[in-house]
């Protein structure tokens, strides 16, 4: 069994379904024109999102296949924070409950990414 094969499990299911659910319903473009292009990013708002969109998605594969995890993790870590400060602060903590789009799911992702980094594989610049 693959170390940390729950965490990996759970991680792919929510890195495979927020990006083809926003792809598929063109809830990415939106994203990139009307939200990341408003708030400074303009004009590459858009490529952005996809970008985004099309790490986690791929980084669903790197996850399974045992390669570049350590680099899948930091890119989603990043991605993570600059989501926190740019979407997700101004709504505070709680995503549900206390509130709503605040940053306690994302806090929960970079803490299980960090544990992805330092339980990897001791000595491979690949894991």
């Amino acid at each position: 069994m693959k170390n940390n094969f729950f965490l990996r499990s759970a991680l792919s299911v929510i890195l495979l379904m927020h990006s083809v659910v926003s792809i598929f319903s063109g809830d990415v473009n939106d994203f990139g024109r009307l939200y990341l292009d408003t708030v400074g990013f303009s004009p590459f708002g858009l490529y952005l999102a996809w970008a985004v969109k099309l790490i986690h998605l791929f980084s669903v594969f790197l996850i399974w296949s045992d390669r570049y995890v350590k680099a899948v993790s930091v890119c989603h870590i990043f991605i993570l924070v600059f989501g926190i400060y740019f979407v997700h602060w101004q709504n505070g903590w709680y995503v549900v409950g206390g509130g709503t789009n605040g940053i306690e799911f994302n806090i929960l992702l970079i803490c299980c990414f960090l544990q992805l980094i330092f339980t990897g594989k001791k000595g491979s610049g690949s894991s």
